[in-house]
């Protein structure tokens, strides 16, 4: 069982002295910051990197010296991806640019007037890319795990604002089901990960990079169930203030619903590893994802 328990690090105060640094000093004073946190977890947080030290070493195929020198750029660049996305959600003056891999297909989708599913994965991090949600001119839904502690959730809301989206809460009561129903009856898009669970959930074996591992059923299976066009999104950082966004065409998995679950989650997982092999160091699933 995965010692993942929908909970991310970090603590108020922290987040508060980085965004002071962010409002004042820009990203480039808060990634110099970034290097001093990044080498603390890399010496004291062997909880997180004994599993990414072991996906360079035995998933990526790296020798030791080069997983331990990917271990500790692997949380610098996490901390980046946190601070891009505080930058880009407070619509902070920056310099970023995109690459749009794929926008048509969303486009396409959109003007399908169906809905449509958006995947992703703790890879990358395509949420800073989220600006072009607006471009797109359609309603999104964001399913999450309310897993972040709530005075920290609080803090960013009040410093980020109101952003043009809706977020769908996964709990136990199912609830979120329905809202997702609704959702995509009134034809908007639904975003959501598709490689975590928690304990307790439903899940599928699929191999990735040689090895077996879990991802949730739920994902493919609303995909079968809804019948709405798919597709896989990702954005990864290519420089300091540059991204590169990628977006699948559009499937919509029909047949049987089992087969369309299986056919989902092949499609995605191809996908993923193609992605992961193109960007080792920007894995972000800081637990033992084969365990």
């Amino acid at each position: 069982m995965p010692s993942w328990q929908g909970k991310s690090k970090g603590n108020k105060l922290g987040y508060g002295i980085f965004i002071f640094i962010l409002r004042y000093g820009g990203v480039y004073p808060a990634y110099f910051l970034l290097r001093f946190v990044a080498f603390y977890y890399f010496l004291f947080s062997w909880s997180s990197s004994r599993p990414i030290y072991r996906y360079f070493r035995y998933r990526i195929g790296y020798g030791r010296w080069r997983s331990l020198y990917s271990l500790y750029r692997n949380y610098y660049l996490f901390g980046q991806t946190l601070i891009d996305k505080i930058v880009v959600m407070a619509d902070m003056a920056n310099k970023f640019t995109f690459d749009f891999d794929g926008e048509h297909h969303l486009r396409q989708l959109v003007a399908g007037e169906r809905g449509g599913i958006l995947l992703s994965a703790h890879l990358g991090n395509w949420e800073v890319a989220g600006h072009l949600f607006k471009r797109l001119q359609t309603a999104i839904n964001i399913v999450m795990f309310d897993g972040e502690h709530q005075r920290i959730k609080e803090y960013l809301s009040a410093v980020t604002g109101n952003r043009n989206v809706n977020i769908i809460v996964i709990k136990e009561d199912l609830s979120h089901i329905y809202a997702i129903n609704e959702a995509l009856s009134k034809r908007e898009l639904v975003c959501m990960h598709a490689d975590r669970f928690l304990p307790g959930n439903k899940t599928l074996t699929a191999p990735l990079l040689g090895h077996d591992a879990r991802f949730p059923m739920g994902p493919y299976l609303l995909a079968a169930t809804f019948r709405v066009p798919v597709s896989v999104v990702f954005a990864f950082k290519e420089s300091a203030t540059h991204y590169h966004f990628y977006a699948t065409e559009p499937r919509t998995y029909h047949g049987r619903r089992n087969q369309g679950v299986e056919t989902a989650l092949r499609d995605f997982v191809t996908l993923l590893e193609e992605k992961i092999k193109q960007y080792p160091a920007q894995w972000f699933n800081y637990y033992d994802f084969w365990e």
